[in-house]
């Protein structure tokens, strides 16, 4: 393993925090669930983009099953901090009525976002079955109350970059995930 350093951006500096092995490690059980839980039938990966993009990418490959994928882009972040409003950028145009649907989200902080997707999106589309599958949770910042089915990580509340995390949309394509430093 390489030894990872320190970055800045926007004047923000970020300290290693989970590393690609760590995150691939952790991918491959969380296929696993999947692959046991959704039991012969073929589910539909909803992956959130933008931020999901990597982890969907290498849990529908990790996911030893026959499967689709699909994309749907909400956003709720300016900069460093939630918005607290949830805006469909892009949505979903596959029929999901019966279908399995495993959504695939980078990180879930307040829940909003989440909650508005699975209660007032895609539960009205009527799928058999709505799982949530995210890399990152954040217990501490959850307002309201979502049902997560596979979570890669708790971590604090602090803000994170990489792996498809950004900050004003750099550092998406860092390898691993970073974590905000208390340094000035």
């Amino acid at each position: 393993m390489f030894n990872m350093k320190k970055v800045t951006y926007n004047g923000l500096t970020f300290e290693p925090y989970i590393t690609r092995e760590q995150i691939a490690t952790r991918i491959n059980e969380i296929a696993t669930e999947i692959k046991r839980d959704c039991d012969g039938r073929i589910p539909l990966f909803l992956c959130v983009l933008n931020g999901a993009f990597p982890f969907a990418t290498d849990l529908f490959r990790a996911v030893d099953m026959d499967a689709e994928i699909a994309f749907i882009r909400l956003k709720s972040y300016d900069g460093t901090a939630t918005t607290g409003v949830v805006k469909e950028v892009m949505g979903l145009t596959e029929d999901i009525k019966d279908r399995v649907v495993v959504v695939i989200e980078d990180i879930v902080d307040t829940g909003r976002t989440m909650k508005r997707l699975v209660e007032d999106y895609l539960t009205p589309k009527q799928p058999a079955m709505i799982k949530v599958a995210t890399l990152l949770f954040k217990p501490d910042s959850l307002q309201c109350d979502v049902q997560l089915d596979y979570v890669g990580f708790e971590i604090s509340s602090k803000f994170i970059i990489g792996f498809g995390l950004d900050v004003d949309g750099m550092a998406r394509n860092l390898p691993d995930i970073y974590i905000q430093s208390d340094e000035k």
